[in-house]
């Protein structure tokens, strides 16, 4: 049976992209508010300057998020207080003479950092990774030789297991894994992605902008029969590497789609993964054993590692899933949310709230909490049966995911980061 990593601190804390388990799913005994605007139920609204989608951390009474001059020059950590909103610290980390392109809809500051007692770690991708003290702001440790050319901008959000920083390095020339010692940053190992990417697009006609070789996704490390598994997607595959030494066991191919931007999702002893943009499928993959390569697309033949269903309706490309017991959801970026049996993949229910999304979906006690680029919370209840609870409306949009302490929920919009209830 699989089971996620424990997370780490107190039940206040939200250390990382998707939370304590990385997974979407608040603490058990939060009570978070269910209806909110602009004028109502907001204990404070901070602006934060410069253009990032990157989501909050906290760690007692401290928020963190990244941010970015809008041309990528000038990369900055942001601390505000929790329970007043001030600002604490605001910190220019690195100046660019020569930002990389990037696409219009990203920014230059998108990965989430991640956060532990007195240590920050925040990445902007290949521009620059740096460890900070959280009571000083004093940078720790920093590295700007982690190279790739990210094509359209950075996704991948850093993870901390153990004494280890792992991160995704998918661009359109280089394409590897990482494993940082978080106390110095020097690298532990280092892992190039195996698959042969035959230099052709899912058209089958040869490949020439890169497009097909970069990747934004989060990875994720879980246990399966005791042993822990770095799980970690790149572009035309899913990988899961022996996290200890960065050596891959087991490798499912899915070679029409690219640019996969989701945390994966665990439970029931598989892993539960959308592959990507293009002809993109949502795969259960029960893991193999060390050496087993797979074609999802195949059937799983005489190999322990086997694609135990796949769906391609209503798949969600930038918003990670939930998994809520045996009901697995799914927010596709059009505003269609869909309820799976976990062990099958049947269709328990898909209705559409309305609006586009990046940010991914948090689950809350009874309900999901669904957050849209124009700016409106659609909650829903949990379960067998579709029922829409609330809607609240911000003004401005959501491309970061939201952030959970104790009974409050901290959003950031466009503009600004909300605390919202108590």
């Amino acid at each position: 049976m699989a089971g996620v990593v424990p997370g780490f601190g107190a039940a206040e804390n939200w250390p990382q992209f998707r939370g304590p388990n990385g997974d979407g799913i608040a603490p058990a005994d939060a009570a978070l508010p269910l209806k909110w605007s602009a004028e109502t139920h907001i204990k404070w609204r901070t602006p934060v300057h410069g253009r990032a989608w990157s989501s909050p951390v906290i760690w007692g009474k401290q928020l963190w998020v990244s941010t970015a001059t809008e041309d990528g020059r000038q990369l900055f950590a942001v601390c505000l207080d929790t329970t007043t909103g001030k600002i604490l610290h605001d910190l220019k980390l690195f100046d660019v003479a020569k930002p990389q392109a990037k696409h219009a809809f990203n920014s230059y500051a998108s990965p989430t950092p991640v956060i532990e007692e007195g240590r920050i770690y925040v990445t902007f991708g290949s521009p620059g990774t740096a460890c900070l003290d959280t009571h000083t702001g004093k940078v720790l440790w920093a590295r700007q030789d982690l190279e790739c050319n990210h094509f359209r901008g950075a996704g991948s959000s850093p993870i901390v297991v153990g004494d280890w920083l792992f991160l995704n390095f998918d661009g359109s020339d280089l394409q590897y894994v990482v494993a940082l010692d978080k106390l110095t940053g020097k690298t532990v190992w280092k892992k190039q992605r195996s698959i042969d990417f035959q230099d052709l697009g899912p058209d089958g006609k040869p490949e020439l902008e890169g497009d097909y070789r970069k990747a934004f996704a989060t990875c994720h490390v879980a246990t399966f029969d005791g042993r822990p598994i770095l799980i970690s997607q790149g572009s035309r595959a899913v990988y899961a590497y022996e996290p200890a030494s960065g050596s891959e066991l087991w490798r499912v191919e899915e070679r029409t789609s690219y640019s996969a931007a989701t945390r994966p999702m665990v439970g029931h002893g598989m892993v539960f993964i959308p592959s990507g943009f293009a002809t993109g499928q949502l795969l259960a993959i029960r893991p193999g054993k060390s050496g087993e390569v797979i074609d999802a697309k195949s059937e799983s033949g005489d190999t322990l590692l086997q694609v135990a269903w796949r769906v391609k309706k209503n798949v969600p490309k930038k918003p990670s899933l939930l998994l809520v017991g045996d009901l697995l959801y799914g927010l596709e970026d059009n505003g269609v949310l869909t309820c799976w049996e976990a062990i099958t993949g049947q269709v328990v229910w898909s209705e559409r709230i309305g609006g586009r999304y990046s940010a991914s979906p948090l689950a809350a006690r009874d309900r999901i909490y669904c957050f849209s680029e124009e700016g409106k919370t659609t909650v829903v209840a949990q379960g067998r049966e579709f029922r829409k609870l609330a809607e609240n409306q911000l003004p401005d949009g959501f491309m970061a995911s939201p952030a959970v302490s104790g009974d409050a929920l901290f959003l950031r919009t466009e503009k600004d980061v909300y605390r919202i209830g108590d």
